[in-house]
């Protein structure tokens, strides 16, 4: 049973599950869909709210850890000169959408439009890594480094949330921010404490962090962030990214262990309120994510590592320049962060929601990158 739980977990059918209820849902019977998304559950919050703003949470909690993990000494991102290659990848994957969705915006598009230029900056780790596992084998350079540039990106696109969408209808309340610093303090003041047990950092440091971007109008899935660093964790990294490590039982390796399971589970709720989007609402912005996902992160990510390369900073070995286009073409895949900025960047429901279907068709670049893979000879590594 557990062999057949991570198996789902492992191919994000969850997730998946939840777009193709929501498309289905919303496109046979749209406003059952509505209501059943904003009808209230828990006082005045709905089910779009509590997916959106409470359980996201932990889906930001856990690239956090990934991310903390990560920058540890021995760690994939440590020291920080180790991982140049990928981390230039990862500006030009962040600047190279942006670029190539405000030229497309300016050409095609319209200045209501121009809001949503961050939605393609994002790659979806978990079904980027599947596809790469698919295309290059588990044994081969080129996942390592599109895991580090993915890791590197969804850093990126946290610092892009929390600081261009705040809420839509109303300015931001940066005094309330204190809050945020208050609880950033108790979990300091815990970790001081060598406090073990994660759930007063959750619950005391991430409730005052939650309250603060709440009451200031800023996006309150990113509390955990500011709290995550904070958690007792070892001097030393000994595993590489999406690695189990049985043996790890700090307090930050626990809460990943035991959320984790949850989050990839929990993501088919995300999908249900979110891709619930009716076909006919294709338009403008919907190529306008996908163009800048698919040209955009490829060219971007090609062009500042082959870069990269010629200053000093070379790519992998065992990997090739054909091996890092294709990673390109992966790394086009948005979807689940790409889905969640779209959501937050558009105050209009029709803007919001052909922005959502770009993040969504976000998923056929599987199939280009599967077929790339095989034109260009890329052999797998077991």
């Amino acid at each position: 049973m557990k062999k057949q739980l991570n198996m789902l977990r492992e191919f994000s059918v969850p997730l998946l599950a939840g777009v193709v209820v929501a498309l289905v849902w919303a496109n046979l019977w749209p406003q059952s869909y509505h209501e059943f998304n904003h009808k209230r559950l828990l006082g005045p919050l709905d089910f779009h709210f509590i997916t959106n703003n409470i359980f996201m949470v932990f889906f930001f909690a856990i690239a956090a850890a990934e991310i903390t993990e990560s920058c540890l000494p021995g760690g994939d991102l440590h020291p920080l000169r180790r991982a140049a290659s990928p981390l230039l990848a990862t500006v030009g994957g962040v600047l190279g959408p942006v670029a190539v969705y405000l030229l497309l915006n300016r050409m095609f598009g319209s200045p209501l439009l121009a809001k949503g230029w961050g939605i393609p900056t994002a790659t979806d780790i978990a079904i980027a890594w599947l596809v790469a596992r698919l295309v290059f084998g588990a044994a081969h350079p080129a996942v390592s480094f599109l895991l580090l540039l993915a890791i590197a990106d969804d850093a990126i696109g946290l610092a892009i949330i929390a600081i261009f969408y705040p809420h839509p209808n109303h300015l931001p309340e940066v005094a309330w921010l204190i809050l945020v610093a208050a609880g950033m303090g108790v979990a300091w003041g815990l970790r001081r404490a060598r406090v073990r047990n994660y759930w007063p950092y959750l619950v005391a440091g991430g409730g005052a962090s939650w309250a603060g971007l709440f009451n200031a109008n800023l996006h309150p899935a990113l509390a955990l962030v500011f709290i995550v660093p904070f958690l007792p964790h070892p001097r030393r990294e000994r595993r590489h990214l999406f690695e189990e490590d049985p043996e790890e039982v700090s307090t930050l390796a626990t809460f990943e262990h035991e959320w984790k399971v949850i989050v990839d589970f929990g993501l088919f709720f995300f999908g249900l309120a979110n891709a619930g989007v009716e076909l006919s609402s294709v338009g403008t912005g919907t190529w306008l994510v996908f163009d800048a996902l698919f040209f955009g992160k490829t060219a971007g990510i090609f062009l500042f590592a082959w870069g990269g390369e010629r200053l000093g900073c070379p790519l992998p070995r065992g990997m090739e320049l054909r091996h890092l286009l294709v990673v390109g073409i992966i790394a086009g895949i948005g979807f689940t962060v790409s889905l969640f900025i779209a959501g937050e960047a558009f105050a209009d429901l029709q803007l919001r929601a052909e922005g959502r279907m770009g993040a969504i068709l976000s998923i056929g670049i599987s199939l280009v990158a599967i077929a790339a893979g095989r034109a260009m000879g890329v052999r797998r590594r077991s």
